[in-house]
């Protein structure tokens, strides 16, 4: 790499990796823990890629986005920030970042990206849009700093301001319909109605006709649509192929693989590649288990500020919320957080608490649903697809094979251990190996023997 990098960020510890990094690269750094002296530097014309965290100790680092772009159109800015939030990656995107990384970063990555920067120099295309009001955004509840969810903040950040229809898929829970209002309230189509329409909506003729009405131009999201039924679906056909000044926007939520489903013949062929013109893949939360604290804590958060007691997870309680597999996502997490958040004895939830409240949770069923006769290969290429796809025109960070590994061997021997009460020797057959190996497993995947109940 060749040129100079401007990088601010208040960690010190940051400041010195990237600073080495990007030497030993062939780059110039230049490296400020104050907002104040980054915009000096660039107002002096110092600087070829500008590295930068958000929350800094004098000021917002994307408030000063639309001033670097003013001043130095030319100039990439690339965001990192520990506020692992769908707002962060929007409001990056809606400042024109060059790019956005959450933090904690994969090293290597970021290098990369910044070597694309320093190629290219080019400016991303300008809107004339506002930069979002940071009030309103950390109300919903779309935090995760897992990959999987960091790719689809910049997903959602991208297709934001096009007019491609959505198609959001993901189980009961997950957030899709989140997804969807955040896309229409941080759009260009923000002032114009969001309506939300199932099948009853379309059952008569002159459905379509009032659902166009109400929408006005704005934008009209379809609630399950795997479960519609070809008349209706071939209604919704007609309606997106309808002229006019006032199409709508095009979104759909489904639970299902509607691509199985039209192979099935039950989703017209028709109206899924009318709606997929972009495709956004919510992962449920046993597929983002990092993030479950994350949520927890911003809805006990929330319940406070609501006027609620202050209260946090004991050790052992947090552990078991890591464990459990929410079959109904966030939407069943959040319910049983509110509920300890008025139930709990004391300011700390107990673990005893938290058996209590899932003990009375409902059956759900199996706990892994992709099931339908698929076979298991089939099923983990479904989701390393999607793990791709997320990525978009990228690839995803290096060292994914052991990554992957891990991601596939950690939950292995921890259900492994469920199913055999916690007796290692069981568990090591079961597994077919060897006692001493399935221990050293235990301890490089950081996982935690406690006293296990058996599946029954």
């Amino acid at each position: 790499m060749d040129g100079t990098v401007l990088v601010a960020d208040d960690d010190r510890t940051i400041r010195t990796v990237l600073t080495q990094a990007l030497t030993r690269a062939g780059c110039k750094v230049h490296a400020t823990s104050s907002l104040t002296t980054l915009m000096r530097w660039v107002g002096e014309g110092k600087g070829d890629v500008v590295i930068s965290d958000v929350v800094m100790p004098d000021g917002n680092g994307l408030e000063m986005l639309p001033k670097i772009s003013a001043d130095r159109p030319d100039l990439p800015v690339i965001v990192i920030s520990a506020q692992n939030t769908i707002m962060t990656a929007i409001q990056a995107a809606e400042a024109e970042a060059y790019d956005y990384l959450p933090k904690p970063f994969d090293l290597p990555d970021l290098m990369k990206r910044t070597a694309r920067a320093l190629e290219n120099r080019k400016k991303l295309p300008r809107r004339d849009d506002p930069v979002l009001d940071a009030d309103g955004p950390e109300e919903l509840p779309l935090v995760g700093k897992t990959p999987a969810m960091q790719a689809l903040y910049r997903l959602v950040a991208k297709v934001m301001n096009t007019d491609l229809p959505v198609l959001i898929s993901g189980e009961s829970g997950t957030g899709k319909s989140l997804i969807a209002r955040a896309i229409h309230d941080f759009s260009d189509r923000r002032t114009l109605p969001f309506v939300t329409v199932t099948a009853a909506d379309l059952a008569d003729l002159e459905g379509p006709a009032r659902v166009l009405a109400r929408v006005k131009g704005g934008t009209l999201l379809i609630d399950e649509l795997g479960d519609i039924g070809d008349e209706i679906q071939a209604r919704i056909v007609r309606m997106m192929d309808v002229p006019g000044e006032h199409v709508p926007r095009f979104m759909a939520t489904s639970q299902g693989d509607l691509a199985r489903r039209m192979e099935e013949g039950k989703v017209r062929r028709d109206l899924f590649y009318r709606l997929s013109g972009a495709t956004l893949a919510v992962p449920s939360l046993r597929e983002r288990v990092e993030d479950i604290a994350l949520l927890t804590d911003h809805f006990l958060a929330r319940t406070e500020r609501e006027g609620g007691t202050k209260r946090w997870l004991s050790k052992d309680a947090a552990e078991l919320f890591r464990a459990y597999s929410w079959p109904g996502n966030v939407r069943q997490l959040e319910n049983v957080v509110r509920r300890l958040s008025l139930t709990a004895r004391g300011e700390e939830i107990a673990r005893s608490e938290v058996e209590a409240v899932l003990g009375h949770q409902p059956e759900t069923g199996p706990i892994l649903r992709g099931g339908d006769g698929e076979k298991l290969g089939t099923s983990v290429a479904r989701h390393l697809r999607r793990y791709f796809d997320l990525h978009g025109a990228m690839l995803p960070p290096p060292g994914l094979y052991q990554r992957i590994l891990r991601e596939v061997e950690a939950p292995l021997i921890e259900i492994a251990l469920d199913a055999t009460g916690g007796n290692q020797a069981k568990c090591a057959d079961l597994l077919g190996i060897n006692r001493n190996t399935l221990r050293k497993k235990i301890t490089d995947l950081d996982i935690r023997v406690t006293r296990r109940r058996k599946l029954m």
